[in-house]
């Protein structure tokens, strides 16, 4: 007879039973048919009430997950048979452009299922009444479980709930810097930077890198010469040219940030996918630092949710632009996201996430043999540099022409950066193994051809 772990329960006892019942149906831990045991069988192998375990079980079996039969007792019925996923027909192409996490029909199913067992569970008032953009405890209790998993220790008083990676650094820039002040950045960088640089009526300054980073003696010079108010690092493979920098380099950049006064906002999408790494710069550097990640990037597109924390001399400047910049997270979001990092649902799918992109990053091995390219197997894309002869720009849009949709270098550019003649191609978002696999195929033959031997079109 299956019985959850008691130490993972947490208020609400019935919902938190319930999605114990859930996970162990979803990862098939209990098989369709498994009986579950009596409400009074569990309630005291649990320490809990009946009513309590009489309304964990109604909560199941409204979303048959389970169902109940005089004699019988109540039994899992598992999942609703899923249709399977269309394959995309010969004509439909390669999108290898858009930096999405591998997705899987369970993906599909858990979200369905959370959101049906929060709209039956969620005060209504969450959806009618204006809640304060800190969220409630549990929330922040989450966001603080979540950050400490990527690193960063922060009490639950320190985070502050963000709609995904974009709002946040819209957030936390806006914060630190006024019109005219200099953001400092790797010269190839997210295209996030770039753009809410630009928005804001910021000088943004790109630093020469190697393979581990930002030169400190870039970082120095600049210091020295621009004035720099902050300085924006993506130190955990989530650059375009995907890097995991290594820790001497983070405490030497840390050092210079502390020695110079600069501010330090550390994106970290990928959160604990990106395994095996070093401390967050903003723990090396807690007091001048702001640190974030995104939960839509590291587990699926649709949970737009993610979490900030930063000192607390900062905090009401950041609560303030985060109701300017479209308030907290969505309730519903937020909602579903404290519920997958509390019951363990979100590292599980991290975990998932990490062996998915570690088997593409060995198809990349095999295909891309011989040709120079940076990659990671915890990364979310590779850089590819292009052989003499193509363009960026070229190489895309007469790709565009064979129906596969790659990034060019252009969107990640600091300004006044020349073109790297690179690529970034994405690891998840071609969905099926094997499509992936034939497109990068295809991209590897092209990179073989020149320009001045194919038929011409207007690059």
């Amino acid at each position: 007879m299956w019985y959850p772990d008691p130490e993972t329960l947490h208020a609400p006892l019935h919902a938190s039973l319930a999605a114990a019942i859930e996970q162990a149906i979803l990862t098939e831990e209990l098989a369709a048919g498994a009986r579950l045991p009596p409400h009074r069988g569990m309630a005291g192998r649990l320490g809990l009430s009946v009513h309590t375990v009489s309304k964990a079980y109604q909560s199941l079996r409204k979303r048959n997950l389970i169902d109940g039969q005089i004699g019988r007792g109540s039994y899992v019925c598992g999942p609703a048979p899923q249709d399977p996923p269309q394959e995309p027909g010969p004509g439909d192409g390669f999108d290898f452009s858009n930096s999405h996490p591998v997705r899987s029909q369970q993906h599909s199913r858990r979200f369905q299922l959370s959101l049906q067992a929060l709209a039956a569970e969620l005060d209504p008032s969450a959806l009618q009444v204006c809640k304060s953009v800190a969220g409630t405890g549990a929330d922040r209790t989450a966001g603080a479980r979540w950050l400490a998993a990527c690193g960063f220790a922060a009490a639950p008083d320190q985070v502050i709930l963000t709609n995904g990676g974009s709002h946040g650094f819209t957030v936390a820039l806006s914060a630190l810097t006024r019109p005219g002040d200099t953001v400092l950045s790797d010269s190839i960088t997210d295209n996030l930077i770039v753009s809410g640089c630009a928005y804001l009526g910021l000088k943004h300054v790109g630093l020469q890198a190697d393979p581990h980073g930002i030169l400190p003696d870039a970082l120095t010079e600049a210091c020295r010469t621009s004035g720099a108010k902050v300085l924006c690092l993506l130190p955990s493979l989530a650059n375009p040219v995907p890097v995991m920098m290594p820790e001497g380099r983070r405490r030497a950049l840390a050092r210079i940030a502390q020695e110079n006064d600069l501010y330090i906002i550390e994106h970290d999408p990928l959160g604990p996918v990106a395994g095996d790494r070093p401390p967050p710069v903003s723990a090396l550097l807690p007091e001048r630092s702001l640190y974030m990640t995104a939960l839509s990037t590291c587990l699926m597109p649709g949970l737009q949710a993610g979490y900030m924390a930063g000192p607390s001399h900062l905090l009401p400047s950041l609560k303030g632009r985060l109701l300017s910049f479209g308030g907290a997270a969505m309730p519903l979001m937020r909602a579903l996201a404290s519920r997958w990092v509390l019951d363990g649902t979100a590292l599980e799918l991290a975990d998932w996430q990490r062996a998915a992109l570690k088997s593409r990053h060995r198809i990349a091995c095999r295909v891309l043999h011989g040709v120079p390219w940076t990659g990671h197997p915890s990364a979310m894309h590779l850089w590819l540099p292009l052989p003499e002869g193509w363009s960026a720009a070229g190489f895309s849009q007469y790709a565009r022409q064979m129906q596969i949709a790659v990034m060019p270098d252009m969107p990640f550019l600091a300004p006044g950066t020349c073109s790297a003649g690179g690529l970034r191609i994405s690891l998840g978002a071609v969905q099926a193994e094997g499509r992936f696999r034939k497109g990068l195929e295809q991209i590897a033959a092209l990179l073989k051809l020149q320009p001045h031997s194919l038929p011409h079109l207007a690059f």
